[in-house]
């Protein structure tokens, strides 16, 4: 019966201990087997930068807006605010309340940085919008009678630009000397057709074509005011140095969201669009 009751308890202890073993070894397999949460999607994906950029409604504002899924995907996001006022553009653009503009050409961005104290430097040139001589009377330039109305815009850069035109066409003659892209009337030299020269808004050109004999138009305002940009008597080539650029502030220019924009203003797919879609209009300066 010892020998039995002995037995027994070895073996009863032998199942305890192996009880106790097997409880002690599947807290640690338990561990082992629990998993961390797993992190939010996309915690170790770049923050997306908004990058805002004051524009003129056409083209600048429609060409911006086919460069925005491509920014997007890298991880810019392309705000594009409009400005009914041109002239508001610059004062935002110092003022921070954007950061880069784009409606303006180099000519016009000079005539007005020293007045102004601005100190913007360019990134990207983008396209040129050849000026033109439209008339709602006249069907050629060689029906411009003498003493003909005229009318040019009346701020200092495109108003030189618009005599410039007419000089090339051989409707007058400039004073030499002209290097600081300005001029007036004043400084015709010569006018064999007695033309009168009507100096006003160039948002106002398109409007007042009914009472003058023809104006110089920025094409812009052509395709705002519904005006065939081909129905041009004559215009600019695409040599003209009045290429329009985005504009920031200096400094800025070495932003990597900003760079990013400059790389997506000069791809061969923004060219054909710019191309197809607006014709003579609209001439790539890249």
């Amino acid at each position: 019966m010892m020998r039995k009751r002995s037995a027994a308890a070895i073996l009863s202890s032998f199942v305890l201990f192996a009880g106790l073993a097997a409880a002690c070894g599947s807290a640690p397999a338990s561990n082992a087997g629990t998993q961390k949460p797993a992190a939010p999607a996309g915690a170790d994906s770049k923050k997306e930068v908004t990058l805002k950029i004051g524009a003129a409604a056409v083209p600048h504002a429609e060409i911006l807006n086919q460069v925005k899924p491509k920014l997007k995907e890298q991880g810019v996001n392309l705000e594009v605010i409009v400005f009914d006022d041109e002239g508001q553009l610059n004062p935002a653009l110092k003022d921070k309340k954007v950061d880069g503009n784009y409606f303006q050409h180099v000519p016009y961005l000079d005539s007005v940085k020293k007045e102004k104290g601005y100190d913007f430097t360019v990134t990207s040139k983008v396209h040129v919008e050849p000026i033109g001589f439209y008339s709602s009377k006249l069907k050629s330039k060689d029906e411009i009678k003498d003493g003909a109305k005229i009318g040019i815009p009346n701020n200092p850069s495109n108003e030189y630009r618009a005599l410039v035109l007419l000089q090339q066409q051989g409707l007058i003659k400039l004073k030499s000397g002209l290097t600081t892209y300005e001029a007036t009337p004043k400084d015709i030299v010569e006018n064999p057709k007695n033309l009168k020269f009507v100096e006003a808004d160039s948002a106002t050109l398109p409007r007042a074509l009914p009472d003058l004999d023809g104006a110089i138009i920025n094409t812009n305002l052509v395709l705002e005011a519904k005006i065939d940009p081909k129905s041009a008597l004559f215009r600019e080539d695409a040599n003209s140095p009045y290429a329009n650029v985005v504009v920031v502030r200096k400094g800025d220019e070495s932003r990597d969201e900003v760079k990013k924009l400059d790389a997506a203003l000069k791809t061969p797919e923004l060219k054909k669009f710019i191309t197809d879609k607006y014709g003579v209009a609209v001439v790539p300066a890249f």
